[in-house]
C-alpha cells in the first residue's frame, strides 16, 4: 500500500512538473527591443496597469513625492529626453518619472509599465545630470527589458515546479533552493542588460556614458566595506558593473 501511494504521488508530482515546463514554454516570446528571448505570461497592458496600481504604495513608502518642484522638473527633463531620443519612445509603455523624499535610502528603481523612481538620497549625490542620466537610463532600460514581467514568470514556474517536486518526492525544499539561486542569477543579468542599454540611451541623447561610471562608485560607497557578496546577491558587484560598462561604451562608440 505504501508503495502504491508513492508511485501515485510521484506520478502527481511529475504531472504537475510536466504541466510547468510546458507552461514556460508557451509562455515564451521574443523582446523585439533586445532581441532576447524570454518567459512572460502577460501582456504590456497589464504590466502597465501593475506598475500605475502599485506607483502610490512605493511612493509612500519612501516619504511621499520630493516637494522641490525645481529638482522633480530635472528628473522629468532628463527622463523624457532619454526616452524620446531611443527605442523606448517606440514602445506601449508610459514613462513616467518620480523623485522620492526619502533622505537615507540610496535607491532607484522601475516598476513594470514605466513607472520609474529615484530617491532623493541618491540624487542629492549625483555630481551632474549625465549621472542622473546615467540612473534614469538603466531604469528605463529594465522597463524596456520587461524584467520584472520576467521575473513574475520565472517566480511562478519556481512555484509549481517545487509544489510538484513536494508532492512527487518530498524534494520541495532542495528545488525552492535551486529556483532562488536561479532567479538572483537571472537578476544580475538583467542588471548588466539594463546598464548596457543606459550607455546607448545616454550617447542617443548626447550625454557622456563614462559618468555612469561614477554613479557605480557612488553605489560602491553606498554599501560600504561589508557589502554582499555578489553571489548571494540579486545585483552583480559595482567593479564588475564598471567592467561591463566600459565593454558597453566602446562597443556602441564603434558602431
Amino acid at each position: 500500500m505504501r508503495s502504491r501511494n508513492f508511485k501515485v504521488r510521484l506520478l502527481i508530482g511529475l504531472a504537475i512538473v510536466a504541466f510547468a515546463f510546458i507552461q514556460k514554454c508557451n509562455s515564451k516570446e521574443k523582446n523585439k527591443y533586445t532581441g532576447r528571448v524570454q518567459t512572460i505570461n502577460m501582456t504590456s497592458d497589464q504590466e502597465i496597469a501593475i506598475g500605475l496600481q502599485h506607483a502610490p504604495q512605493m511612493a509612500q513608502q519612501h516619504g511621499g513625492l520630493h516637494p522641490n518642484n525645481q529638482y522633480q522638473a530635472m528628473v522629468d527633463e532628463v527622463g523624457n529626453k532619454l526616452v524620446n531620443n531611443s527605442i523606448a519612445k517606440d514602445t506601449p509603455y508610459k514613462y513616467d518619472f518620480h523623485l522620492l523624499a526619502d533622505e537615507n535610502t540610496i535607491n532607484a528603481f522601475a516598476l513594470p509599465g514605466g513607472q520609474i523612481f529615484i530617491t532623493y538620497a541618491l540624487f542629492s549625490k549625483l555630481e551632474n545630470e549625465d549621472q542622473l542620466a546615467g540612473v534614469l537610463g538603466h531604469e528605463i532600460g529594465h522597463v524596456l527589458g520587461r524584467h520584472s514581467a520576467e521575473r513574475i514568470a520565472e517566480s511562478d514556474f519556481w512555484q509549481t515546479v517545487t509544489t510538484g517536486a513536494s508532492v512527487g518526492a518530498d524534494m520541495g525544499g532542495l528545488v525552492s533552493g535551486i529556483g532562488q539561486q536561479t532567479l538572483l542569477k537571472n537578476g544580475r543579468g538583467d542588471e548588466l542588460e539594463s546598464d548596457d542599454l543606459g550607455v546607448l540611451f545616454m550617447l542617443n541623447s548626447g550625454y557622456n556614458p563614462q559618468e555612469m561610471i561614477g554613479v557605480m562608485e557612488i553605489l560602491k560607497d553606498a554599501a560600504g566595506p561589508n557589502r554582499v557578496p555578489e553571489f548571494q546577491s540579486s545585483h552583480p558587484d559595482p567593479d564588475n558593473r564598471i567592467e561591463k560598462i566600459q565593454e558597453s561604451i566602446e562597443k556602441y562608440k564603434n558602431q
